[in-house]
This record gives structure tokens, sequence and C-alpha cells, in this order.
């Protein structure tokens, strides 16, 4: 139960990590909440959602049958823990301005923030790396802890990451607050940067433990 509920928070912790990173929905999310206010957020993160729950099915219809295999564990892991440690790099040298983001949004003003969500996740290239690297990782270990209950375990602490990060945004942008401003956000960003190189370490010795398992070392 321990492992589990270990393994939920640290979900949320990479969830919000992705979430932070400066990208098209950030923007969009802001600029909405600033037209229509705070629950512009949310339907924001019903879009996003929709999507993942989308590709979450596509994923598991698809590589269910390598749950469970070291080789393809080893391989993940070593791709999940690479790409954290990128992630991690670029996501603490990476600097916002948010004093003219909700100027950004002129084009997509004919969409619903629903659809801007769906429509932001799926048009954002780190979307797909993410999911194909870190976030089968994940699904594979929630799986390996509990089975379904990993796997619930996993969604629901990426998920809450997403929706409390992006209602946090839309609920100061829709106040007009000075609290989300340029520097407390890089300083988040420097410590999700820290956070997430950790973790990559973490999936690498990981992978490499399996891979001295299997004798191929």
């Amino acid at each position: 139960m321990l492992e589990l509920i270990l393994f939920v928070l640290t979900s949320f912790g990479v969830g919000l990590s992705g979430a932070l990173v400066p990208g098209p929905m950030l923007t969009v999310t802001v600029s909405d909440s600033v037209k229509k206010g705070f629950l512009a957020g949310p339907l924001m993160v019903l879009g996003h959602f929709i999507m993942e729950f989308i590709l979450i099915i596509v994923i598991l219809a698809g590589f269910s049958w390598l749950i469970g295999s070291t080789e393809i564990a080893i391989i993940i892991g070593t791709l999940g823990g690479i790409m954290l440690i990128y992630m991690g790099y670029t996501t603490a040298k990476s600097k916002i301005d948010l004093q003219n983001i909700s100027d950004r949004d002129e084009s997509s003003s004919k969409y619903g923030s629903i659809l801007k969500g769906a429509v932001t996740s799926i048009s954002n290239p780190y979307f797909f790396i993410w999911w194909a690297t870190i976030g089968l990782a994940f699904l594979f270990k929630g799986v390996e802890i509990a089975g379904l209950v990993g796997l619930i375990g996993f969604i629901v602490g990426h998920w809450s990451a997403d929706l409390g990060w992006f209602s946090t945004v839309s609920f100061f942008s829709s106040r007009e607050s000075k609290f989300i401003n340029a520097k407390n956000y890089n300083i988040i960003m420097k410590i999700c940067g820290l956070f997430l190189i950790l973790l990559g370490a973490y999936f690498l010795i990981m992978a490499q433990a399996n891979f001295v398992n299997l004798g191929m070392y």
C-alpha cells in the first residue's frame, strides 16, 4: 500500500513538472481565463483529459502484451530516464515572461475552451514524446505495482497535477493577480527541473539493474 501511495505522489510530481512546461495550453489557459473567467482553466483541462484518455486506450490496446516483459522494461526505463533528464535540464533552464501572454490567442477565439484543451494538446509534439517515453514507463510501472489499481493510481496522480496547476493559473489569471509572475514561475520551474533530473537518474539506475539481472552485462 505504501508503495502505491508513493507511486501516486510521484505520478503527481511528474505530471506537475510536465504541466509547468511553457506551451500552447498554458498560453490559451491564461488567455481564456482573462476573457471568460476561472472555469476556462478546468474546461481546458477536460479537453486535455479527453485526448490523454484516448491515447491511454490506444497504448494499452497496442502494447498490453508487452506488460511484464523485462526487456521492454529496460528499453522504456532507459528512454524514459534519458527523456526525464533532458526535460529536467530544459525545464530548469527555461524562462518565461507572463506579462503579455494573454494577447496571443486571438486566432483561436472561435473555439470553446474544451476544444482548445484538446487541440493544444495534440498539436504539441511534446505531448506525444512524453507519452511515448515517460507516460508509457509510468503506465507499465503502475501495472507492475498493483495491476489495474496501479494504473488508476497513475492516472489520478497525473490528472490531479494537470487540474490543480491549470486551475490555479486560471484562478489568478481571471483576477489579474500578481502572484503568478515571471520570477515565481521560474523558481517553480527550477525546482521541478531538478525533480525530473533525479527521477530520470532513478529510471536509468533501475533499467541498468534489470539489465544486469538478465545477465546481459
